[in-house]
């Protein structure tokens, strides 16, 4: 299985520290966060990687090359302006191939064995969903079982790690576009699965989250 690892966005909520560095080079532990992305996924087995960026992106080119210091293979997908998740997960299509793959948002950082997930027959997507952090109260999506809905209750919050099948973005065209309204049009037809990771998980979205991270990393 291949993976990619969204890359691309601007970071604004990490201003400063954003303005010269990109948003997956930011430390924390004294590793980069996309560092712990591709140890993961390699100690998964997952060595095939796309990586999406815009904003400064040659940094991030510059800092993990073609992976092989990492034990992976790295392909990068750039892209002139910030795509959103879908057009920029529609962008790397080519990269990607024709079975399903994994995305994992560049900005969470989590405990999860990617190992774990299964895109089910029939499937377009497989979401890890999560307790609704302080940030997002209302959650995104509902789990009934094994099948995600766009509505209903108890709601939980999407991981920014899901499994996909090329056939999701049949009809889509170059450009931004968000990924969400995809999905629950998946959804509608249900074609989606997930599962509640109950681990660690954290959205690093802004300096005080990317601090209570280096936190926890260090006294661990």
């Amino acid at each position: 299985m291949k993976a990619m690892i969204l890359a691309a966005g601007r970071g604004n909520r990490m201003r400063p520290l954003t303005d010269h560095t990109p948003k997956p080079l930011l430390q924390a532990g004294g590793k980069p966060l996309i560092g712990y992305h591709i140890e993961r996924l390699a100690a998964a087995g997952i060595r095939d990687l796309v990586i999406n960026h815009a904003h400064l992106g040659a940094q991030i080119e510059q800092a993990l090359g073609d992976g092989a210091a990492l034990g992976v293979r790295i392909r990068y997908s750039p892209e002139a302006e910030a795509l959103e998740t879908g057009g920029g997960i529609f962008n790397a299509l080519p990269l990607l191939g024709q079975a399903p793959f994994l995305v994992v948002n560049g900005d969470v950082w989590t405990d999860i064995d990617p190992a774990s997930l299964r895109l089910s027959a029939g499937d377009l997507a497989h979401l890890v969903l999560v307790d609704n952090p302080e940030h997002n109260p209302s959650g995104d999506f509902a789990l009934r079982g094994d099948r995600v809905h766009p509505d209903g209750e108890p709601r939980l919050t999407f991981s920014g790690i899901g499994l996909y099948h090329p056939g999701l973005f049949d009809g889509c065209r170059p450009g931004a576009f968000p990924l969400a309204p995809l999905l629950r049009n998946a959804m509608r037809e249900g074609k989606v699965g997930g599962q509640h990771h109950r681990g660690q998980w954290l959205d690093i979205g802004t300096p005080q989250r990317l601090a209570e991270l280096d936190r926890m990393l260090t006294q661990a």
